[in-house]
């Protein structure tokens, strides 16, 4: 039996949460902070995922057995290296990798660098200083529309533009360099534009063996269609009705594989997840990036997918028993739809009542800017709650899930109605 303490707030901490809270391994689970979703799969306690010795405390005072990563920053940030060197911690088992495997997603310059290593299929690329912006300038040049630009390290999924005309690229490449995305943007990776469709990949591994989870495909942008600014995410289908297994083939062999046994390579212990976000270019994949957890919204439809219990492919880092250990994946499709606040991405507007969450859905709701005030559940985010439901189709899943939508109810609601449309 496990006491796990989990970290984060958001959407993928309840859908983890609840994963989690279905397993008869479990004797109990804290959420830290967590939200009024997590709170009814287990306690919330209210300390910051980066206040490390906090943590440290509520493991030793609850006999925490395993800690569960939700985000990024606090991976980057070394708490795995904090646990794993800790005499009173170093037997609770961390799901998510060390500091140095972390920097895959922390920068985006070391990742590209990896990929480049290992014969990894990406676009090609060069990174540039404040000092370098001038090649920085040339080597727009030489590329073709539209422009990628990123800021080397975490801009909370912000740091990527996407630019149709050069002077204006080059006008983004001095403002990202000069403190548009604050130190995430001291250096900026520019890469050559991939045309094709997006998936996820997700892949959970003790260092030696993995298993694949089911793809995933989200969907970024705030508006239909695909327009308007970036987002966090306003959407997730899974399975990806391209990724057949031809494509998922070439995707372990050139992708998955290589990037496993350059980390041992590079002598990086790395336990937990990876994500790889790529592109279908032509039916050939290519990393666009790596994240070292699970992504948001992804992990709703994901979770909802995987028939086997989570929390015992996590204890099998305990015992090295991965390889051993059946990933089971249902066959049906999951559709998940983001509401979010008035205003987001940019400034958007709290505090507003949620009502609906009660009645009997046929969907799921997962909670992510949430928190209770005078008894009730009001907003406090930007992407709200998500519904994300099952079904034998594509259509299945989304008539569910928009029902669910329809069911939730606070002022400024917003969501895109097309979730899934372009898979039909």
């Amino acid at each position: 039996m496990h006491t796990v303490l989990l970290l984060g707030s958001g959407g993928r901490e309840h859908a983890i949460a609840w994963k989690l809270s279905q397993s008869p391994l479990l004797s109990k689970l804290y959420i830290a902070p967590g939200n009024p979703g997590t709170a009814l799969l287990g306690e919330n306690i209210n300390i910051s995922v980066n206040d490390f010795e906090a943590l440290k405390q509520l493991a030793l005072d609850k006999g925490i057995d395993m800690l569960v990563v939700g985000p990024e920053e606090p991976l980057v940030n070394g708490i795995t290296d904090f646990f794993n060197g800790d005499p009173q911690l170093q037997n609770i088992v961390v799901i998510g990798p060390a500091k140095r495997g972390a920097q895959l997603e922390g920068s985006k310059d070391y990742a590209k660098a990896f990929m480049r290593k290992y014969h990894i299929p990406t676009a090609r690329y060069q990174s540039f200083t404040v000092d370098t912006i001038e090649k920085g300038y040339a080597f727009l040049e030489c590329l073709k529309a539209p422009y990628v630009l990123k800021a080397d390290g975490l801009a909370a999924g912000k740091g990527v533009l996407i630019i149709n005309d050069l002077s204006e690229a080059q006008v983004q490449l001095h403002e990202m360099l000069n403190g548009k995305f604050g130190k995430a943007g001291n250096k900026v990776v520019i890469e050559e534009y991939l045309k094709g469709i997006e998936l996820s990949v997700f892949v959970f591994t003790d260092g030696e063996n993995y298993k694949i989870f089911p793809e995933a495909k989200d969907y970024k942008r705030i508006g239909a269609g695909d327009t308007g600014p970036n987002t966090g995410g306003m959407g997730s289908v899974s399975p990806v009705p391209f990724a057949d297994e031809v494509f998922m083939q070439k995707v372990e062999n050139r992708i998955v594989a290589p990037t496993i046994k350059g980390l041992q390579n590079e002598n990086i212990r790395y336990q937990g997840f990876i994500f790889i976000g790529l592109m279908n270019v032509e039916g050939e994949p290519y990393v666009i990036e790596y994240n070292v957890r699970l992504g948001d919204p992804e992990t709703q439809s994901v979770l909802m997918r995987l028939d086997s219990d989570l929390l015992e492919l996590f204890a099998s880092l305990a015992d090295n028993t991965l390889n051993e250990k059946e990933c089971r994946i249902s066959p049906q499709t999951a559709l998940t739809v983001v509401c979010t606040a008035k205003g987001y991405p940019d400034n958007y507007e709290k505090g507003k009542i949620i009502t609906g969450l009660e009645l009997p859905l046929s969907g799921k709701i997962f909670y992510a800017g949430t928190a209770m005030q005078d008894n009730n559940i009001v907003t406090s985010g930007g992407r709200v709650l998500a519904a994300a439901s099952l079904g034998n189709t594509i259509e299945e899943a989304q008539t569910i899930s928009y029902q669910t939508v329809a069911a939730i109810h606070y002022e400024g609601k917003y969501f895109r109605a097309d979730i899934g449309n372009d898979l039909i």
